[in-house]
C-alpha cells in the first residue's frame, strides 16, 4: 500500500498503518500537523457484525470473498442526537487545513470542481472519530432500494491503530452532502449502519495483497434535520456498476485536506472546504515488491491527499449533469512510470502519482451493496 497523503511505498508495518490512516487525515503530515482536535469521550456503539471473520495467514494469489459484516453505528434517536451534538461548527472547522496564498491552478491531476449538477449534492464529506481523533473521508450517494446508501472506503468505517492492532469501528459517523466552506446545504445525515467484508476486520496493515481489495464499504444513513432521506434532499443519485473495465476514462472526486503539489497546497479544494476532482484514463497499480497489490487497484494521475479516501471513481461521467456510474473508490496512492510499471522508490521525475482504489466487482462488492441497500 502507498499512502495517499505522503506517497511512501514499501514501508514496514507501523509505517504502512500510518500511511493508511494518513489517507483519512489522522496522520500528522506537514500539511495536517497540529490541526486536529481531540475527540470527546463518546460511548462506543454496539457491534452487530453478521459474520465471524477468519484470519488469513499468508498473502493469497487473489482475495478471499469472506462474508458481509454489519455494524450498528447509531440505532436510536438518542444516538443521532449525540452524533449531531458532537459535530459542532468548531469541530468541523478544525478539520479544514489553513488556506495559502497560492494562485488558483487547475489541471487534470487535480482541480476545484467549478461545475454544478448532481455531483455537488451526491458527494459529500464523511466525518468520524478514528482511534480518538476527529477526521474525515469522502462518500457518495448511490442508487439503492432504501434511498439512503453511501459508497466509501472500508477504512473510513473500520480501522486499526498505527501498529495494525486494536481494530475498531469508527464513531460519530456523519455525512454532509454538498459540503462547502463549513456549510451543510442539504443538512446532515447520521450513519445508522456500516457494511464491510468480514475479511477487512482482520486487516493487519501488512498483507496488502489480501486486504486491499476489501477496502470498500457502504454506509446507510438516517434522515436529516428536516426529516428527508438523503436521496430526497440531494434530488439525485449516482449509478453503480460491477465488473466494469478499469481502463475507461474516469473522473475521481474527493474532499482532500492536502495536495501532493506545493503549488496547490492550501488552495480551498485541498483544505477540505471544497470539492476537488481529477480526470484521465486509469491505470492498474500492481504494488511494489515488498507490498504487492491484488488485481483491480485502478486510478488516474492525481495530487489529492488525505480526506479524498472513500471518494468515487466514475465512468461515463457527464460534466453537464454531474452524473456518472461509480465503478470504484479512492483508497491509496501508487506511483507508476510511463510504461505503467510501479516505481519502487516512490516519487521521482519519471513517476506519476496515481490515486487508486479497488474496482467494484460482483464477487466482492455486490454482496455488500445488496445488504446495505435493504437495511433501514
Amino acid at each position: 500500500m502507498t499512502n495517499v497523503s505522503t506517497g511512501t511505498a514499501g514501508t514496514t508495518s507501523p509505517q504502512r498503518a500510518f500511511a493508511r490512516r494518513a489517507v483519512t487525515g489522522v496522520a500528522a503530515t506537514a500539511a495536517l500537523a497540529g490541526l486536529l482536535v481531540p475527540a470527546a469521550q463518546a460511548a462506543p456503539a454496539a457491534d452487530a457484525a453478521t459474520a465471524t471473520p477468519t484470519t488469513p495467514t499468508a498473502p493469497a494469489a487473489s482475495p478471499a470473498e469472506g462474508k458481509v459484516a454489519v455494524h450498528q453505528a447509531a440505532s436510536t434517536a438518542k444516538d443521532e442526537q449525540r452524533v449531531r451534538a458532537y459535530w459542532t461548527p468548531k469541530r468541523i472547522a478544525a478539520l479544514s487545513t489553513p488556506l495559502s496564498k497560492n494562485p488558483p491552478l487547475d489541471a487534470a491531476d487535480g482541480a476545484r470542481w467549478k461545475g454544478d449538477g448532481a455531483v455537488t449534492t451526491t458527494v459529500g464529506r464523511l466525518f468520524f472519530t478514528e482511534q480518538g481523533e476527529d477526521v474525515s473521508c469522502t462518500a457518495t450517494l448511490v442508487k439503492s432500494a432504501n434511498h439512503s446508501t453511501l459508497a466509501t472506503a472500508a477504512h473510513c468505517l473500520n480501522s486499526t491503530d498505527l501498529l495494525g492492532n486494536n481494530d475498531e469501528w469508527q464513531q460519530n459517523l456523519m455525512f454532509v452532502p454538498g459540503f462547502r466552506d463549513g456549510k451543510a446545504p442539504l443538512g446532515s445525515f447520521v450513519v445508522h449502519q456500516a457494511v464491510v467484508n468480514s475479511i477487512w476486520l482482520e486487516n493487519d496493515q501488512i498483507h496488502s495483497r489480501i486486504y486491499d481489495a476489501h477496502d470498500q464499504g457502504f454506509a446507510v444513513v438516517g434522515r436529516n434535520e428536516d426529516g428527508k432521506t438523503v436521496e430526497e434532499a440531494a434530488g439525485a443519485v449516482q449509478g453503480i456498476a460491477f465488473d466494469a473495465p478499469g481502463n475507461r476514462p474516469a473522473y475521481q472526486f474527493g474532499y482532500p485536506r492536502a495536495a501532493l503539489d506545493d503549488a496547490r497546497e492550501g488552495l480551498p479544494e485541498y483544505t477540505g472546504r471544497e470539492l476537488a476532482y481529477c480526470q484521465g484514463t486509469p491505470r492498474e497499480y500492481p504494488g511494489v515488491k515488498d507490498t504487492p497489490e491484488p488485481k483491480g487497484q485502478w486510478g488516474v494521475p492525481c495530487v489529492m491527499g488525505g480526506g479524498s479516501s472513500g471518494g468515487p471513481r466514475f465512468s461515463g461521467f457527464k460534466t453537464g449533469t454531474g452524473l456518472g456510474t461509480q465503478v470504484g473508490v479512492n483508497t491509496q496512492a501508487g506511483y507508476m512510470d510511463s510504461s505503467g510499471a510501479a516505481c519502487e522508490g516512490g516519487s521521482d521525475s519519471k513517476c506519476l502519482r496515481h490515486l487508486v482504489g479497488t474496482q467494484f466487482t460482483t464477487a466482492l462488492t455486490k454482496p455488500l451493496y445488496d445488504k446495505a441497500q435493504h437495511l433501514s
